[in-house]
């Protein structure tokens, strides 16, 4: 392969990890028929609008957060390398057409900011799976 990628297959794991774990604190949540764990303050509800009454959400768990501050570390190269592992896992192209796709995922991060690419990582709804089978795919 003549293209040689930044992001270490380490590295890439380990966002699959973080995937993964914040992927199972929504299913959890979602399980269990609560969505979000809202609590109120009963003594200071108001009938206004300004949500007075609104406690600080239960989960405490900054899974999700900490995935899309590493997204958004990411540099234009890694974004790209990201791109294209996924589009790659995802099956949109073949292990052979590298040079092309990584031509593809070079434009698409240099043209996207990055809270766009975050959240266009974050929509993917097998986006660890995507990426493990792209590294496969690669062989890395």
């Amino acid at each position: 392969m003549s293209v040689e990628f930044n992001l270490s297959a380490e590295s890439v794991r380990f966002l699959i990890e973080k995937i993964r774990m914040a992927n199972s604190i929504v299913s959890d949540s979602y399980e269990d028929g609560h969505e979000g764990d809202v609590e109120f303050d009963e003594e200071n509800l108001t009938d206004s609008h300004h949500h007075e009454g609104l406690a600080e959400e239960e989960n405490d768990d900054m899974t999700e957060e900490e995935l899309r501050e590493l997204l958004q570390d990411m540099n234009v190269d890694e974004t790209a390398e990201l791109y294209a592992l996924l589009w790659i896992g995802r099956g949109d192209f073949e292990a052979d057409d590298l040079e092309q796709v990584m031509q593809d995922a070079q434009e698409r991060a240099q043209s996207t900011t990055k809270t766009a690419s975050c959240e266009y990582f974050l929509g993917q709804p097998l986006l660890a799976d995507h990426l493990e089978a792209g590294l496969d795919t690669l062989g890395l």
